[in-house]
């Protein structure tokens, strides 16, 4: 199979909410499934859904009208509509139809095309799903079918690395007791194989298909749902009853992998499967633009009728004082001559001479530019990463420019700040430190590179890759200390890794996470090899001998227990636990004679917590035979219970997890992404608030704030939230801002109301918090209190004058509500960043999700708006995209309204001219053709190429970013200007022309000052002013720019003379009135005379206004694009940022971050060894990091632009040239 095709079908779940919502309007609500294996006609009479996929919205017969139908709804549409229904009232309507259906027709029709191309891609991809083959049992015989033909309570057979075409209740398989290895990373973003068994009166099947076609059992079990990790059922057959669990279940989207066949029971299929379950739930994201042009279009709209009722107004006057002379000439009927309903006739043809103020084509050149920004990041090759050959994507088109307002963002820890890499560093054995290297005269020394390490060739099994530097371990080894050899032992027996040994002594794991992984490997180095298992026993090469260890039982982690446990049974027979877990929790049930150790045991730890070290202690205890016999009864009737199953193995796990003894603890180093301080702290220069929400204990995740420089030893103070309660937590918080603010001041309170402005810059004690620095770091049980309605404004008060906020031990859900909580309380833009399934909620409800492709799998990429390989690309997509799609955009609406109402107010001046009749001024081709032809590409260029600064000094001024954050660039204020601004063009346009032609004569002394020619002349100049004034707008100039301004003026003039020319009024006489008019009227002086002067004086107030506020008012932008100007040196300096090595007192925990293990399966009697024919695995290794300096580029970037990221040390502080400089000079 392909599994590009396969990810090409997990993106497309974003696009199913709709079709999820209807399915379920139609389908009755499940309480309880019932499926029969073999037997459809029973199965269907409960109307389960087949399993053909179906993503595609139309067919060819439904396309046409589902699409104008959906097209429709959009209110602009509509409103278009209408006007041109109006427009076919010869009563009201002064402009011919074509007018408006022209331009609705083409942007009805590009979207069409979009939206028919959109789905051509998603039939294609449903086809390339639906047609895959599978094996199905019928009627006694394997048959090849296709997906789509697959229905529930069929038997399936798959093969090895074939994808699971439903989700399947396995029912046997080529491996012994019926056991199978999936592959899950397109499910849930884990990279290593699972496990899953057979029951063992299936199992027993195998694959006879003579046995398998009478196979008639009933499963009765859960409905339908979207919990990837848990399945409750149980199957009937032949008068027995067995439970079923999530371990004997195939999910759709798995691969079938080291297994050569395996035969299922389909439970759900099609879209009632759990993978397609978990994909409708996408939140429809919109950005404050968005969201501000609706308002600003309503006003449009109000503006618009004021002005209709205005010279609807003028017209009853007129008519009652000037036109009623004419009526007996007009031959009107009764109704016509009345003066007020000639007047409300007058109102509805000019909303309909003046609907191009809001322009049907904004709504499409809007998209196109978000489609061109969107392109321009999916094609920055300095957001390339070359180790795994990943682009950045922007994953959807309607977000762009709200990356260039970003104030918050909200970041996982681990393999989003950090490589989720583990590398055993450290260990504490009997109360003694191992991985420190000292010198002759005994004082510490820092690892490098070229610290030379520990000689393991004494162990032909080892893993070469393995770096240690302390010999000292490795001779404590040799030296056969009991307590050393024991801790190893323990790491070598206390996991659920899966060993597969491809040759001779090639050994390779596959590990529920990388640090089970770790800790393993540093076992196997140590020589305590964990070569092979069996269901009953553990074989470790210790020392180069072999010793089997029989396996009694494993005590599984879960996310309550915060440990496991194994107990096995040595070839002398004697019964040994051993545990480790989260330090915490295992000193809670050491024997009280370890208390001295467990006190320097717990000094160590607090040292491997000062160095951000993941940590977790080891125990071991001797158990009674007689003890154990009596717990393992216990134990098998809890295992086979069908109600509150987990909670009686918990009992009996905390039952003899009690007295054990201390054998000291391990330190594994989870190595931070490469440019990850550099990129925080350029960030936080750009006033971008930073927060860390992770799982992890308090001090794992202080620690590695410490690293990225997010804490420091020089902040005024470091806030713990800690409390239990709601009222310790509430106390807490409060002394926090008193300790902030002084306490003698009232809490300062940013409501949801409050407009983004400096109005606290009088206010000392605010600036004294811009000024100082202080964090706040809050617990998950702490944040539970804290999230609570009384305490959340509080929480957000104190937060927000922190500089930096972490949130530790978190569960996916207060990650969703943290982000909720900040969007709801302040005005400010969210981006929350991670990799993995459990960052999902938080991607899915900020503003804008982001989603790293990392160790975790895909899970967080496929629900993400932007997605790409490493943290640091972070700067560069808000800082220089981000930035310059706002910039973009707002300049681009700036110019589109002024333009707009400049072109349509011209109209509204006419009438006080031409007795409110509705008469147009312009020919009605060129209204057609205004926006959609003559100033549509200019816009366009500028809107996609403009650049205020280039990318480097984008980066080197983070705090050219402000703007973005404080909406500066189009806002309420902004909209007044720039329509006033075309108000007062349109008003010069008119008079101008209008005064000029009272008495203009023509070169032979003619009258010039026909309406046609008068026409043609505002309309010039219309053309020629906005052309220049974009001119004027754009900072970067390309060669497409000058092509689109300077040719759509060509166009201009080139349709002009066509349009009026002879050979079309013979052909359309009706079509093209303005027969002559463009060669009569432009080969007068006169009239180009008024041309220019018309566009001077519409053009030299702004560019007098321009020039007095760049000289005397700079904004920074102006600063930067002058400095800009004067030197073309490259390679900002790097902020001076100290790196700190913490030396702290706060011990860490590591606390199972992974999924809970394969204990139960292993310990049931089942083999985990795979066939030695398959060979299909995939081991971690850590991608090499680049030399050089911190945050060095991939290879792909060259040293220049290194420098031009701002993140080189080299360059000399005196040849850099400040802004200060250049305004001294």
């Amino acid at each position: 199979m392909n599994g590009a095709c396969f990810r090409e079908t997990l993106r497309i779940c974003r696009r199913w909410p709709d079709i999820m919502a209807i399915w379920k309007e139609d389908v009755r609500v499940e309480e309880e499934r019932h499926v029969r294996a073999n037997d459809r006609e029973y199965n269907e009479r409960f109307s389960y859904a087949d399993n053909r996929i179906k993503t595609a919205k139309y067919n060819a017969f439904t396309f046409l009208p589902t699409n104008l139908f959906e097209q429709f709804q959009r209110v602009a549409n509509a409103y278009f509509l209408i006007l041109l229904i109006l427009q076919l009232i010869p009563e009201i309507s002064s402009l011919s139809w074509f007018t408006t259906i022209v331009p609705l027709v083409m942007v009805l029709a590009i979207t069409a095309v979009k939206d028919a191309t959109d789905d051509y891609f998603r039939h294609k991809s449903d086809q390339q799903v639906n047609t895959r083959q599978s094996q199905v049992l019928i009627k006694g015989t394997l048959q090849n079918e296709k997906w789509m033909n697959v229905r529930v309570g069929d038997i399936i057979k798959l093969e090895n690395n074939q994808f699971v075409a439903a989700d399947l209740l396995l029912l046997s398989s080529s491996e012994p007791y019926g056991l199978c290895y999936i592959e899950t990373a397109e499910l849930d973003g884990e990279t290593n194989l699972k496990v899953r068994q057979a029951l063992t009166v299936t199992s027993d099947l195998a694959n006879d298909v003579a046995r398998l076609a009478d196979f008639n059992a009933e499963v009765i079990c859960e409905p339908p749902n979207n919990k990837l990790d848990k399945f409750t059922g149980t199957l009937y057959w032949k008068d027995n009853k067995y439970s079923l669990d999530n371990e004997k279940m195939l999910l759709r989207g798995c691969v079938l992998r080291n297994t050569e066949w395996c035969f299922g029971l389909v439970i759900f299929a099609g879209l009632q499967t759990k993978l397609m379950q978990n994909c409708g739930s996408t939140k429809f994201k919109r950005t404050s633009i968005d969201r501000l042009m609706n308002t600003l279009v309503l006003w449009i709209f109000g503006f618009l009728i004021c002005m209709g009722i205005i010279l609807a107004i003028g017209n009853t006057i007129w008519e009652q004082r000037v036109g009623s002379e004419f009526w007996a000439y007009l031959q009107w009927n009764k109704f016509t001559s009345n003066a007020i309903f000639s007047g409300f006739l007058t109102f509805w043809s000019y909303v309909i001479i003046l609907n191009t103020v809001v322009p049907i084509s904004l709504y499409v050149s809007v998209e196109v530019l978000r489609l061109g920004h969107s392109y321009f990041i999916n094609w920055d090759r300095r957001m390339y990463y070359s180790h795994k050959d990943t682009p950045a994507e922007a994953r959807t088109t309607t977000l762009n420019e709200e990356l260039g307002q970003v104030e918050f963002i909200f970041s996982d820890k681990t393999g989003t700040l950090t490589q989720n890499i583990m590398v055993f560093n450290k260990c504490s054995i009997n109360g003694k430190t191992y991985g420190d290297v000292y010198d002759e005269f005994g004082h510490k020394v820092d690892i490098t590179e070229k610290t030379p390490c520990v000689d393991f060739s004494f162990n032909p099994l080892r893993d070469r890759k393995f770096r240690f530097h302390d010999s000292s371990l490795v001779e404590a080894i040799k030296l056969e200390e009991p307590l050393v050899q024991e801790f190893f032992r323990l790491l070598a027996l206390c996991h659920t890794v899966m060993p597969e040994e491809r040759n001779e002594g090639e050994l390779v794991y596959q590990a529920q996470s990388p640090d089970e992984g770790a800790l393993v490997t540093a076992a196997r180095n140590f020589g305590f090899v964990f070569r092979s298992r069996t269901p009953e026993t553990i074989t470790v090469y210790e020392m180069g001998q072999p010793v089997t260890y029989q396996l009694l039982a494993i005590l599984d982690f879960n996310n309550v227990r915060k440990r496991m446990s194994v107990i096995v049974r040595t070839p002398k027979g004697q019964l040994k636990l051993y545990s480790k877990g989260a330090d915490t929790i295992l000193f809670d049930r050491l024997d009280p004679s370890n208390d001295e150790l467990m006190y320097t045991t717990s000094e160590h730890l607090n040292e491997f917590a000062g160095e951000g070290l993941r940590t977790l202690a080891l125990a071991y205890k001797d158990l009674d035979e007689d003890v154990f016999d009596e717990w393992m009864k216990q134990l098998l009737f809890a295992s086979t219970s069908l109600d509150n199953r987990e909670e009686k193995l918990g009992v009996l796990y905390e039952e003899i997890e009690q007295g054990l003894m201390l054998l000291g603890a391990t330190a594994i180093e989870d190595k931070l992404q490469e440019g990850v301080p550099e990129t925080i702290a350029c960030l936080t220069l750009a006033n971008i608030k930073i927060w860390v929400l992770t799982g992890d204990k308090l001090e794992t995740a202080m620690n590695i704030g410490y690293s990225c420089n997010m804490l420091r030893d020089d902040m005024n103070e470091v806030f713990i939230i800690s409390g239990h309660t709601t009222l310790e937590v509430q106390r807490e918080l409060r002394a926090a801002k008193e300790s902030i603010m002084g306490p003698s001041r009232e809490i300062f309170s940013d409501g949801p109301d409050t407009e983004k402005t400096d109005i606290y810059s009088s206010d000392s004690v605010f600036e004294e918090t811009i000024i100082s620095e202080y964090a706040l770091i809050i617990n998950g049980h702490s944040l539970a209190h804290a999230l609570e309605a009384d305490l959340e404004q509080i929480l957000v008060d104190v937060a927000c004058l922190c500089k930096t906020v972490i949130c530790c031990r978190v569960t996916p859900l207060q990650k969703a509500l943290v982000v909720e909580l900040i969007k709801r309380h302040k005005r400010a833009v969210t981006l929350a960043i991670g990799d993995g399934a459990n960052d999902v909620s938080m991607i899915k409800t900020a503003h804008i999700g982001v989603g790293i492709s990392g160790q975790e799998g895909m899970q967080a990429v496929l629900s993400s708006d932007y997605s790409f390989a490493q943290f640091r690309y972070l700067q560069r997509l808000l800082l220089v995209h981000g930035r310059w799609s706002y910039h973009r955009m707002c300049n681009f609406l700036c110019y589109f309204f002024y333009k707009n109402f400049a072109f349509t107010l011209v109209h509204f001046w006419y009438g006080f001219q031409c007795g409110f009749s509705a008469q147009t001024v312009y020919d009605q081709w060129f209204i057609t053709l205004f926006n959609i032809v003559y100033t549509s590409l200019p816009v366009l260029s500028m809107g996609l190429f403009d650049q205020d600064v280039n990318e480097q000094y984008s980066l080197r001024y983070p705090n050219l970013y402000r703007p973005g954050q404080l909406n500066q660039l189009f806002n309420k204020r902004k909209f007044f200007t720039c329509t006033l601004h075309g108000i007062c063009t349109s008003f010069i346009l008119f008079f101008i022309p209008y005064g000029a032609f009272i008495s203009a004569v023509r070169d032979d002394g003619t009258q010039i000052s026909d309406q046609q020619a008068f026409a043609v002349t505002i309309a010039t100049s219309l053309v020629i002013v906005v052309s220049v004034q974009i001119g004027l707008d754009t900072n970067y100039w390309t060669a497409v720019n000058h092509f689109f301004i300077w040719g759509s003026l060509a166009v201009y003039f080139a349709i002009l003379f066509a349009m009026q020319s002879d050979g079309l009024f013979n052909i359309f006489p009706n079509q093209f009135t303005f027969i002559g008019t463009a060669r009569n009227s432009l080969d007068q002086k006169i009239v180009w005379l008024v041309i220019f002067l018309t566009t001077v004086v519409c053009i030299m107030p702004m560019v007098a206004v321009r020039f007095i506020k760049t000289d005397c008012y700079p904004t920074q932008t102006d600063k930067v694009r002058l400095l800009q100007q004067a030197t073309r040196r490259q390679g900002p300096q790097e902020q001076n940022l100290r790196r700190v090595r913490r030396t702290s007192s706060r011990r860490s925990a590591y606390a199972f971050a992974h999924q809970q293990g394969y204990g139960e399966l292993i310990t049931s009697g089942k083999n985990m060894k795979v066939t030695t024919s398959s060979t299909s695995t995939y081991p971690l290794s850590s991608p090499e990091r680049c030399p050089g300096t911190r945050g060095a580029p991939d290879e792909t970037t060259t040293e220049a632009e290194t420098n031009n990221t701002g993140f080189k040390r080299e360059f000399d502080q005196n040849q850099d040239v400040t802004v200060e400089d250049l305004e001294a000079r």
